[in-house]
């Protein structure tokens, strides 16, 4: 009998059917994210995954870690749309004339579309559509996976994503530039199509009512792509908690987006770059902060937002009697 049936069989009555049932529950709330075909915003997300850590017992600590990490999360994307209202001026130029001098005189979105697209939507298209949505989730899978094995290290990752998110907001600000599918309206370069757009419908994503639905979205916020940052930061953080030989398969995922986001439509390669230059410096940023000890103070705060009722009670020592130290 392997070591894996003994344990089995030590464990007390009814836990194997309890485990049965967690691990059914949460591969039915994937299989109904996947069908259902919901947008996978962050308040989504948070109550996804509530209901999960909540079956597997963990509820309270869920709302305690997470609360502060996607209450500043929406309230940066609540702030993207206020962006056209500040910076009237947009940039279209830039980008398309560092890449027409990287590539030689051309456009990366362009040859893409020239070679990939033909009027009709193939395997490909959803599946760089598929890897695109995965701007939140895989975040949250991430931050979920530190927080199980390093926990130490859970408030580093939540803070490098929410400083790279400000970081880009505050540059859209400064810098607000135009996708290429805005510049293809303007007639500034050849005519591309807006695939993100097609695959939508096409895949008959649904839009539920939501926080995230009735914020107003940021058309001129390419660089530095978020899209491109976000995997560039996941993939630092797998490197560094989980080593090599989760990286080098986990590097499928951003190298797949930043193909998807150019040939879709969504960015220029020097968006990409910017975004990967971002996620880069907000990583490194992270780590001479934690060597420093400046987080303390921070994460002291950032915790004290967690609602009281998630924080775990303290027992005074007055309290303790000596009959029960025994």
């Amino acid at each position: 009998m392997t070591p894996l049936l003994k344990n089995l069989k030590r464990l007390p009555a009814g836990t194997l059917g309890l485990l049965r049932y967690r691990n059914l529950y949460t591969i039915a709330v994937i299989i109904f994210l996947i069908v259902f075909k919901v947008f996978w915003s962050p308040d989504v997300l948070f109550l996804v995954f509530l209901t999960i850590f909540a079956v597997y017992g963990h509820g309270k600590e869920y709302i305690r870690k997470f609360t502060p990490f996607v209450a500043l999360l929406v309230s940066y994307d609540a702030l993207r749309g206020v962006v056209p209202l500040i910076s009237k001026r947009v940039n279209y130029t830039p980008m398309i004339n560092f890449d027409k001098w990287l590539f030689h005189g051309h456009l990366p979105v362009n040859i893409l579309q020239g070679w990939l697209y033909h009027g009709t939507l193939h395997w490909y298209d959803y599946y760089f559509y598929f890897v695109y949505m995965l701007h939140f989730l895989a975040p949250f899978i991430i931050a979920a996976l530190i927080w199980k094995y390093r926990p130490g290290r859970y408030w580093q990752f939540a803070a490098a994503l929410l400083t790279l998110s400000y970081a880009a907001f505050i540059t859209y600000i400064i810098f607000p530039a135009a996708p290429p599918w805005m510049a293809s309206d303007a007639h500034l370069i050849p005519k591309i199509t807006k695939l993100s757009s097609q695959i939508w419908w096409a895949w008959g994503v649904r839009s539920v009512p939501t926080i995230y639905a009735s914020f107003n979205p940021n058309p001129v916020a390419a660089v530095p792509s978020l899209h491109a940052a976000y995997p560039m930061l996941d993939l630092l953080f797998v490197h560094k908690f989980f080593g090599r030989k989760a990286a080098i398969p986990f590097a499928i995922y951003p190298i797949s987006v930043w193909i998807g986001v150019v040939y879709l439509g969504e960015h220029y390669v020097f968006d990409v770059l910017m975004g990967i230059l971002y996620a880069v410096g907000t990583f490194y940023a992270t780590e001479f902060v934690i060597a420093k000890g400046w987080h303390r103070p921070i994460a002291h705060r950032v915790r004290s937002f967690s609602p009281p009722w998630t924080k775990p009670k303290r027992i005074p020592v007055s309290a303790v009697s000596p009959e029960s130290l025994t």
